[in-house]
């Protein structure tokens, strides 16, 4: 007679159903994939303001040569006007938007057509001119606020004592030099009144002053270059330093 020998026990098993590990571990999973979702995001926004923003800004701005060389072209248009002395009367200047000049920086090998204006519509694709400042070259400040964006001023704070500003108007070059840069609060306006943090004082100089926000991806603080004029030339002249 055979002996009945009692059937072990099942053992139970040791892997968890499918979608099973606890809510903590639920949580941090869920978490994580938010994480590398965010950093994707990001990623993307980034290259979009380094490489998309930039393209459109750079087909901005060949529109806005196209319009300058059209107004140079036709001596009735332009704020240019003919070519002046310092101190001589200023032109018209255009309407919110219209181009104003270019602005060379030859140490950033950059350069742009400046528009009339400084509201976020006018200077979204380019630096621009604030009203009621000086035009170029005449007496008084030149003042010129951009976008602290790679295609625009984004290395505005590389620019030294000494370095080159040049303006190119319809008639005439202006070559300004470089001899201040300073870091100041959103309210400090006086940067650019006729003589720069002089509200007041009766200019006589012809000086010009480029203004954009500090730090990069930040508008807390505003970052300023203040430049001199040094010399003029007619517009079939053009100094060293600049390109087409």
């Amino acid at each position: 007679m055979t002996d009945d020998v009692p059937e072990s026990p099942p053992v139970p098993s040791r892997t968890r159903p499918p979608g099973s590990g606890g809510p903590i571990r639920a949580t941090l999973r869920v978490l994580g994939e938010l994480l590398i979702t965010s950093g994707l995001v990001i990623l993307l926004f980034a290259g979009y303001e380094i490489w998309g923003q930039s393209r459109i800004i750079d087909d901005h701005q060949q529109v806005l040569n196209s319009q300058l060389a059209q107004d140079w072209d036709n001596p009735t248009v332009g704020p240019t006007g003919p070519s002046r002395s310092p101190g001589a009367t200023a032109p018209t200047a255009p309407p919110p938007g219209g181009a104003v000049a270019r602005l060379y920086l030859p140490r950033l090998h950059q350069k742009w057509v400046v528009v009339e204006g400084v509201e976020l519509a006018d200077i979204r694709y380019a630096p621009g001119h604030y009203p009621g400042t000086a035009m170029p070259g005449e007496v008084g400040n030149f003042s010129v606020a951009g976008h602290r964006t790679p295609a625009i001023f984004w290395d505005l704070d590389k620019l030294q004592v000494d370095d080159q500003v040049i303006v190119e108007t319809r008639n005439a070059w202006y070559v300004y030099q470089v001899y201040q840069q300073q870091i100041v609060s959103p309210t400090a306006v006086a940067v650019v009144a006729p003589v720069p943090d002089q509200p007041g004082a009766k200019a006589t100089t012809a000086d010009l002053t480029l203004t954009t926000c500090n730090p990069k991806w930040d508008n807390y603080q505003r970052l300023i270059v203040h430049a001199r004029l040094l010399t003029s030339t007619p517009h079939s002249k053009p100094p060293s330093g600049v390109w087409s």
